[in-house]
């Protein structure tokens, strides 16, 4: 028998291979929200990926449709020299994957040249976490005389720790999701995925104190149903967390990188560590997958080689 022929591929209309680099992108993202359904931060975060790599390719003046899988391998190549982690670099090439295929579908490539392009090895690293002590010294930090928004920062740094919520999940709640009489959180995790998350007693307090007090003379037209609003009376974005995180990590004396993740990081490992299961622990932080749960293991068995080493007379 005769081998079937491979059709090839119709050469994309004028007005698709004459649109700028910059149209196709923003078609892209367009696309990640309406077919994909990827959150704001994953679009943001592929945006980002996707500009250095327009960039990169607008300076060696190549256009989209004569790409090649050696122009991908030097844009990867160009993200190590730029001492980009591996981390970094392999979500930049995920979002040229991603992309290239975009382009295929659109036809303005004729084949997927980002195919057999290889990924970085990533090694495994261990989170950053706080001891219960510093986390503590974190969320005592907004003092009332000090701060304007004091209970409402106490709340949001609370709430991170008590759940191990991240802080797009923060930002993204309503007054409704937290309810005290059961003392649960609603949580709308990334996909749009819901979980129901217990809260502790304190973070209760702390949150009632807030939507009785502050929020209440902060409230306007303009802050619909969100429970953490600004002093304009809008819903704090997820950078406005980080800030806020930032802002009291200078105010403890805390040294290394603190993050609201790293108040997620402490969550986990508080639970593991004395003994919490593991998949109960994966339902609470939302994770897809048991293998993005078991990082936090490795973190406590970190620590207990660290105090085998300092206080075993043969560690």
């Amino acid at each position: 028998m005769m081998p079937e022929r491979t059709r090839a591929s119709p050469p994309p209309p004028s007005w698709l291979r004459h649109s700028t680099p910059a149209a196709h992108l923003a078609g892209f993202l367009d696309y990640l929200q309406a077919e994909c359904g990827l959150s704001g931060n994953t679009r943001k975060a592929y945006g980002r990926d996707l500009g250095r790599f327009l960039t990169f390719l607008d300076r060696r003046r190549m256009p989209l449709d004569r790409l090649t899988p050696a122009d991908i391998e030097q844009f990867v190549g160009s993200g190590r020299s730029a001492g980009l982690s591996a981390s970094s670099v392999g979500r930049g090439l995920a979002a040229v994957r991603m992309f290239c295929r975009y382009l295929v579908v659109q036809g303005v490539l004729r084949r997927d040249v980002s195919a057999s392009i290889e990924a970085p090895k990533k090694w495994t690293r261990l989170p950053t976490v706080m001891d219960d002590h510093s986390a503590r010294r974190l969320i005592a930090a907004p003092m009332d005389k000090q701060d304007a928004y004091a209970a409402r920062d106490r709340a949001i740094l609370t709430l991170l720790y008590a759940t191990g919520m991240r802080a797009a999940e923060v930002t993204a709640l309503s007054v409704n999701d937290i309810n005290t009489a059961l003392g649960i959180v609603r949580v709308l995790g990334k996909g749009g995925k819901e979980r129901i998350v217990p809260v502790a007693e304190q973070a209760l307090q702390a949150v009632e104190a807030y939507v009785h007090g502050q929020r209440q003379a902060l409230a306007g037209a303009r802050s619909g149903s969100h429970l953490f609003i600004s002093r304009s009376g809008r819903g704090l974005s997820r950078e406005d967390v980080f800030r806020i995180v930032r802002k009291y990590v200078r105010r403890s004396a805390l040294r290394g990188r603190i993050s609201p993740h790293t108040l997620r990081h402490c969550f986990a490992t508080q639970l593991l560590s004395r003994g919490a299961d593991l998949r109960a622990v994966q339902e609470m932080l939302g994770h897809a997958d048991i293998a993005t749960t078991q990082v936090y293991t490795h973190v406590d068995a970190a620590r207990l080689k660290a105090v085998h080493k300092r206080f075993h007379p043969r560690g």
